[in-house]
């Protein structure tokens, strides 16, 4: 499994089977360093529809002729819009095109700004993504809750990326917990730096997940991780 990372929590995934992106926000993304245009994918995974996460999930749908999964309201949304969509909910699961995904719990609101009408996409989640025999946890923008210990308990995660922007989601004290209930031995941080109300220090978080036998990574837009 290869992770790279686009700014913000837009994480692209590849193995030799498949291609997928999650949460691409990509153009209005002052950190991304890569267009819609660019990408080549077999599926898009949102966590939830904040206009961050959202993204260019729908135009990558329409180049690349390929499924977007979401929860049922934010698949409903997409398809109307003109996506292809895999309507998904909380617990459920599904393989396609050598991936399987499963979404889980998480904390946090989704809604998007269409307008001057704000409207509701259902419950936010986390995403279970595995392909090329390795299982990624996306977080989304999550808070710390008690059940990502039984997420880490229920499945055999080899690296975790989890928010710590703080404000808008849990911080780096809380993110550092969540990390060791995950017992995923490795971690990408998210949602932080895009922009000043979420400034955090990515290397000192990583610092800190080394004290507890975890190895993070820190990664710039367009760096990348092998898994």
């Amino acid at each position: 499994m290869k992770i790279t990372y686009y700014g913000h929590s837009a994480l692209l995934v590849e193995s030799s089977d498949a291609a997928v992106i999650m949460d691409p926000f990509l153009s209005g993304n002052p950190k991304s360093g890569i267009s819609p245009e660019e990408i080549k994918v077999d599926a898009v995974l949102l966590t939830h529809g904040h206009s961050d996460h959202l993204g260019d999930a729908i135009e990558i749908s329409k180049n690349n002729n390929c499924p977007i999964f979401a929860v049922f309201e934010l698949a409903e949304y997409c398809r109307i819009k003109g996506a292809q969509v895999k309507h998904m909910n909380i617990g459920g699961s599904h393989t396609y095109s050598g991936i399987t995904v499963k979404y889980t719990p998480a904390i946090h609101s989704s809604s998007f700004q269409d307008g001057d009408t704000w409207i509701y996409t259902g419950q936010a989640a986390g995403i279970l993504l595995t392909m090329g025999g390795k299982t990624l946890y996306h977080a989304g923008d999550t808070a710390l809750f008690g059940d990502l210990r039984l997420i880490g308990e229920r499945n055999a995660i080899d690296i975790s990326a989890l928010p710590i922007g703080d404000m808008l989601t849990m911080g780096p004290d809380d993110a550092l917990l969540a990390a060791r209930w995950l017992r995923a031995e490795k971690v990408i941080p998210l949602h932080y730096n895009t922009f000043p109300a979420i400034a955090q220090d990515g290397a000192d978080f990583c610092d800190r997940l080394q004290q507890e036998g975890i190895v993070g990574f820190p990664l710039l837009p367009g760096e990348s991780i092998e898994v």
